[in-house]
């Protein structure tokens, strides 16, 4: 078995202040935040592991400034490292029997969906895709489900599991945490988190075969709207496909889902 796992860094259990999240620099907020996560996609990795002891990890380090602590990481699983230059799909292919997701976050906008964004924070108001309004997740299954693989969990805040089933039904979910805003959230115990995770991973793998692969059809026509007072210069400077539709809002059209800045 060969499974991909996507991570980021707002969705762990105690995690809910920008100060953990946002910066570059390695801040004692932000290692805090980098070892709840790293120690939930360890108990992930245990979790396939219990299923197929031979089985191939993948994990990516998906945050910005990188998530992941690499020192504390999985010794059996493989570390696609926070670095310069990733664009989609990630490595991930045809060759992976399934895609988790680890510390994931509600797309931007989510009421009471602690550090609710879609990709960018500090830019982004919303993406969209053929008329579906999409996160990271939804952005990222629909990729995964390109190449026949299906998403089949996910651990993150209540409003991040609640966006998961919406598309995917039978995905499992673990909740890190309870939404009460932006930056304010009540967080599960970390030992029954973590714990829960390994026994939910193991029954996602196991139950692969029942999730159907999340699809949408394309054509895709991606159209991004940025927040007040930022620009849509750099998508213009990307690709001369992309065409303005007003001040903040920019669509393109590719053939397929790796094509597009997801």
């Amino acid at each position: 078995m060969k499974v991909f796992v996507m991570t980021d860094l707002e969705g762990p259990c105690q995690v809910n202040r920008w100060e953990q999240t946002r910066v570059s620099e390695l801040t004692p907020a932000k290692q805090f935040a980098m070892t709840m996560l790293t120690a939930e996609v360890n108990a992930a990795v245990d979790g396939v592991l219990d299923v197929d002891p031979a089985a191939t990890v993948v994990v990516w380090d998906g945050h910005g400034s990188g998530g992941i602590d690499n020192a504390q990481f999985h010794p059996q699983a493989w570390l696609l490292a926070h670095g310069r230059g990733i664009r989609a799909p990630y490595t991930l292919d045809e060759s992976y029997d399934a895609q988790i997701f680890i510390g994931q976050h509600a797309m931007a906008g989510t009421p009471n969906a602690p550090l609710c964004h879609t990709y960018s924070s500090k830019t982004v108001e919303y993406y969209q895709i053929n008329g579906q309004r999409l996160g990271e997740f939804g952005c990222r299954a629909y990729l995964a489900g390109a190449y026949g693989v299906p998403t089949v969990f996910l651990a993150g805040d209540d409003q991040a599991s609640a966006e998961a089933r919406a598309l995917v039904p039978e995905i499992v979910t673990v909740d890190t945490k309870v939404g009460l805003g932006i930056e304010l959230a009540l967080h599960r115990p970390v030992a029954q988190v973590r714990s829960e995770i390994r026994a939910a991973v193991a029954l996602a793998v196991r139950r692969r075969h029942d999730i159907a692969p999340a699809v949408l059809a394309g054509p895709y026509t991606m159209e991004s709207r940025v927040l007040p007072d930022c620009s849509v210069d750099g998508y213009l400077g990307r690709n001369p496909a992309v065409k303005r539709l007003d001040e903040r809002t920019v669509e393109w059209t590719v053939e397929h889902l790796s094509e597009l800045w997801i």
